[in-house]
């Protein structure tokens, strides 16, 4: 019914009541009648008629534009070029690690796949740009702590005294700049592609597993179970403790982790001593598996050469090691 059609109806409706109740009331010779009631009952309902209307307009209005789709956050990364960060802040960890939280532009964000990393090089407008020998840029592969974040990028670096960019980031004060490309896919990680997944992790070589746990496990779907051997040289060196723990006590069937280190303190519980064959074999699962089962190893050059072989440069390498040792393939292993 159109807004003016329910207006006349309603005041014809008022009218013939007000002519009814004339018909069967004697009227008053000194009274004189008037029709503003009339009127204004009229401009009353014609009032709530266009209210009522135009707010159902509205409503369908406000309706309409929330099921409208967010706008697609645009990427931060770019994985052809370097792209200059602007330090935000810096978290101090432990006495030599420190999380380094970098600015995202607006309405964007930085998402890596599972598993990549990015690679950084100072910022060409930095006053000591770091150069190698031959004059060209010191580049190194870094994973964030931070895969998939909007607004911020943030990765746990740990300064190592023979690290030129390790030191370099160390040094980098709130509001400088670092130039980072990415993101670098180094292995597709699927859900429930094994059935046991093993990880052997030295220091800050932590950070590619702590992101394939974080989306694995975080996943209701995963069935997978993960076992990580985390060799530190001391207690006050292993990294993201918290985080693994709680991870341990949230998903008891699918993770559990395994800490050794070199130089205990007293009291010290867990292993003692480099990663062995017989952690390995006490913990990962076997190459009886066959494709049911992956290893990935991530860490200092020689932990990873004692482990599973050299790596040649970005490429695998051959297998050799302990891995190889105890008769695993270069299909079920794979070096970060």
């Amino acid at each position: 019914m159109s807004l003016a059609r329910a207006t006349f109806t309603a005041r014809r409706t008022l009218l013939t009541g007000a002519r009814r109740y004339n018909s069967t009331t004697p009227p008053k010779p000194a009274a004189k009648s008037s029709n503003l009631p009339l009127w204004l009952g009229g401009a009353g309902i014609a009032g709530l008629s266009i209210y009522l209307y135009l707010d159902k307009g509205a409503g369908a209005q406000k309706a309409e534009q929330k099921s409208e789709p967010a706008a697609p956050k645009k990427d931060a990364l770019d994985p052809k070029n370097f792209v200059d960060f602007e330090l935000k802040k810096v978290e101090p960890y432990n006495y030599n690690t420190a999380k380094f939280v970098f600015a995202l532009p607006p309405d964007a964000a930085a998402e890596l796949p599972v598993a990549s990393c990015v690679v950084v090089q100072s910022s060409a407008d930095h006053p000591s740009p770091l150069k190698t020998g031959e004059g060209k840029p010191v580049i190194r592969p870094y994973t964030p702590i931070t895969p998939d974040a909007e607004g911020e990028l943030t990765f746990l670096i740990k300064r190592y005294d023979t690290g030129v960019m390790s030191k370099y980031i160390h040094e980098l004060k709130p509001g400088e700049k670092l130039s980072i490309k990415g993101p670098i896919p180094k292995f597709p990680f699927k859900i429930n592609e094994f059935e046991e997944v093993g990880m052997v992790a030295g220091g800050s070589g932590i950070t590619p597993m702590h992101q394939i746990l974080t989306h694995a496990l975080n996943d209701p779907s995963n069935k997978t179970r993960f076992t990580l051997i985390f060799a530190n040289i001391a207690e006050r060196d292993i990294l993201l403790r918290e985080e693994f723990e709680k991870l341990r006590k949230e998903h008891p069937d699918t993770f559990n982790i395994v800490y050794t280190l070199d130089k205990p303190e007293s009291g010290w519980k867990g292993y003692k001593g480099y990663v062995n064959k017989e952690m390995i074999m006490q913990h990962l699962g076997p190459p009886s598996l066959a494709e049911k089962v992956k290893i990935f190893i991530c860490g200092p050059p020689g932990q990873v050469a004692a482990i599973a072989g050299k790596k040649a440069g970005m490429k695998q390498g051959e297998l050799g090691g302990i891995l190889k040792e105890l008769g695993y393939t270069e299909d079920q292993v794979f070096k970060f």
